[in-house]
């Protein structure tokens, strides 16, 4: 069951993560416009972001939901920053959120990780 839909346009990096193809962008949680929000998601139907944090768990060791999410992010914004995944700049996203996680602190810039499964408008073999 997903707990909300966000849709938006900017920049998604997609990138491999085990035998997942995972999205990752930003979004603002008010008008500033910062991005402190990480969208995290699983491309495509194959699951619903519960894959992520499963994981977190598996190959990070990390236990602890706050672990898992640092995890989580640290992979995302490494695919980013490394720039040899796919990036797509100015792409309409649709989130089908299934976990929010609010961080302790600011992590990578975000202080709320949502996690779920995103649709993209691309095929597959073109990710």
């Amino acid at each position: 069951m997903f707990l909300t839909e966000l849709r938006g346009v900017g920049r998604v990096t997609v990138f491999p993560l085990e035998d997942l193809t995972v999205a990752y962008t930003t979004r603002s949680g008010d008008g500033r416009g910062l991005g402190e929000v990480g969208v995290v998601g699983v491309v495509g139907e194959r699951g619903n972001g519960e894959e992520v944090w499963r994981l977190a768990q598996g190959l990070g060791g990390r236990v602890h939901g706050q672990e898992q999410a640092r995890w989580i992010l640290t992979q995302a914004s490494r695919a980013r920053v490394v720039a040899a995944f796919t990036e797509l700049r100015d792409v309409k996203w649709t989130a089908y959120v299934r976990r929010r996680f609010v961080l302790d602190a600011l992590f990578a810039n975000h202080e709320v990780l949502v996690t779920g499964q995103m649709e993209l408008p691309v095929t597959r073999a073109s990710l």
